[in-house]
C-alpha cells in the first residue's frame, strides 16, 4: 500500500472501526464517533498534505502485573496507527518472526507461550529422560524506555528497503517515534517496533547458537539447556548482544535448575520425575482476584458495580487460569463470587489446547454430529431378452 491510498477515505474508515473496539463507552471514542464522516474526511486531507502532528498523550499508571507508565494517544492518533499497522506493518514485521516469539501476534500470545514452554519441558524429558536440566530466566530492564531511536530508525529503513514500502509511511512513521523518549506503552507500533528491535536476537539464539528450547515474551525470555556451564557462556554472549542493542538485562536475571520450575506468563510450571509438567497460577495473580473479591463483596451491594460486570470479569480470569492446573483454585474462587451475586457459578474445564487444535476438534465434531445420508443404491443393469445370464 502507497502513502497515498493510506490517506483514503475508506482505508481511514476502516481503521476507525477497528481503533473504537472495545472504547466504545470512553469519551474520546464517542465523541469522534458522533463526527466520523467529518472527522474521517479532515484527516484524509491532513495526512494527504503532510500536515498532520500527534495529539498530546494521556498518562496514567497501570500496576497489574507490575508498575508501569503508560501514554494513551488521542483517539485519532489511535485511526492513524491502526491504518499504518493493519494495512503495511504487521505483515512486513512479523514475516520474520521465529515461532517462539509470542507477543502481539495473530495465533499467538500468553497462553500460545504457556503451550510452547510446555511443549518445550516435555521434549526436554523425551529426550533425556529425567527433569536435571537448567534455566536461564532473563528480561530486559525498562526495555521500553531503553530502545535507541536511532538504531531503531535504521532498523526500519533497512526493513522498508527490503520489503519495497512506500517511504513516505515511513516518514510518519518517524514523526511518531519522535514524539516521545523511548516507545510510549500506548502506541499499537510500540508493540511490533519492541518485538522487531529483538527479531535479529531471536534468530542469533535460534540459528548462531543452536539453542532448540527458548522463547520470548516481548522482553522476558527462557533457555532450556542440559548444562549449567553451556548457560553461563550463553549469559555472557547474551549480554555482548543486548548491550550492543543500548539495552542492560535486569537484576532479577539468573540461571537455576530445572527442577525449580520457570516462572512465566503468569503461571509457575515444573517438571515432575515421570516427566509431567504441572503449571499453577503465581501467588499474584491469585491475590489480585482475591482483593477483587474483597471489593466486589461492598461494591456490588452498594450499587458501585454491575453483576454482569462481575461475571465478564471472574470469567476472564477463569478462562486465563483454566490454561493450568487450577481447577480446585477456580471452583473455589467460583463459589466466593457466586455468593455474592446470588448466582452459582461453573469454571470450565481445563483448557489443555492452542485455538488452532480446539477449532480443528470443533470441525470434526460438527461433522460427526451431521446425519449421514446412506449411499444410493447403484441401478441394477437390464439385460435384455434373449441373452443367458452367464453372458
Amino acid at each position: 500500500m502507497t502513502y497515498q491510498e493510506l490517506c483514503a477515505f475508506e482505508v481511514l474508515y476502516d481503521a476507525y472501526l477497528e481503533a473504537r473496539k472495545r472504547k466504545r463507552k470512553k469519551p474520546a471514542t464517542a465523541q469522534y464517533e458522533a463526527n466520523v464522516l467529518a472527522y474521517t474526511d479532515r484527516l484524509s486531507h491532513i495526512l494527504e498534505a503532510k500536515t498532520y502532528r500527534p495529539g498530546k498523550f494521556e498518562t496514567f499508571y497501570v500496576f497489574e502485573p507490575k508498575k508501569r507508565l503508560v501514554q494513551a494517544p488521542a483517539f485519532v492518533d489511535k485511526v492513524v496507527l491502526h491504518a499504518i499497522t493493519d494495512n503495511v506493518l504487521y505483515d512486513a514485521i512479523t514475516r520474520s518472526f521465529i515461532r517462539d516469539n509470542y507477543a502481539s501476534q495473530k495465533r499467538k500470545g500468553t497462553h500460545d507461550g504457556l503451550g510452547r514452554l510446555k511443549w518445550a519441558m516435555t521434549d526436554y524429558y523425551r529426550k533425556h529422560g529425567n527433569a536435571d536440566g537448567w534455566v536461564l530466566k532473563a528480561d530486559v530492564h525498562h526495555f521500553f524506555a531503553s530502545i535507541d531511536h536511532d538504531l531503531l530508525k535504521r532498523k526500519l529503513i533497512a526493513l522498508f528497503e527490503k520489503r519495497n514500502l512506500d517511504f513516505e509511511i515511513l516518514e510518519l512513521l518517524f514523526i511518531y517515534i519522535d514524539t516521545t523518549a523511548g516507545l510510549p506503552l500506548g502506541y499499537q507500533t510500540s508493540q511490533l517496533f519492541a518485538l522487531m528491535f529483538l527479531d535479529e536476537f531471536d534468530h542469533a539464539i535460534k540459528e548462531r547458537f543452536g539453542v532448540r528450547y527458548y522463547g520470548r515474551q516481548m522482553d522476558d525470555f527462557f533457555i532450556i539447556e542440559e548444562s549449567k556451564e553451556r548457560l553461563q557462556g550463553l549469559l555472557r554472549d547474551i549480554r555482548t548482544i543486548t548491550g550492543s542493542l543500548g539495552l542492560e538485562l535486569n537484576n532479577k536475571t539468573a540461571i537455576f535448575p530445572l527442577r525449580n520450575g520457570i516462572d512465566f506468563l503468569g503461571f509457575h510450571a515444573y517438571l515432575t520425575d515421570t516427566g509431567a509438567v504441572i503449571q499453577r497460577l503465581r501467588r499474584d495473580s491469585i491475590n489480585r482476584m482475591k482483593s477483587r473479591i474483597k471489593y466486589w463483596a461492598t461494591a456490588y451491594p452498594a450499587g458501585e458495580v454491575t453483576k454482569d460486570e462481575i461475571k465478564d470479569s471472574w470469567t476472564a480470569w477463569d478462562a486465563h487460569a483454566a490454561h493450568g492446573d487450577t481447577y480446585a483454585l477456580r471452583t473455589k474462587i467460583a463459589q466466593q463470587v457466586g455468593a455474592i451475586i446470588g448466582e452459582p457459578l461453573q469454571p470450565r474445564r481445563k483448557i489443555t489446547a492452542s485455538p488452532s487444535v480446539r477449532q480443528l476438534r470443533r470441525l470434526r465434531q460438527q461433522r460427526r454430529s451431521q446425519p449421514q445420508n446412506p449411499p444410493e443404491a447403484p441401478a441394477l443393469a437390464v439385460r435384455p431378452d434373449g441373452i443367458p445370464p452367464w453372458e
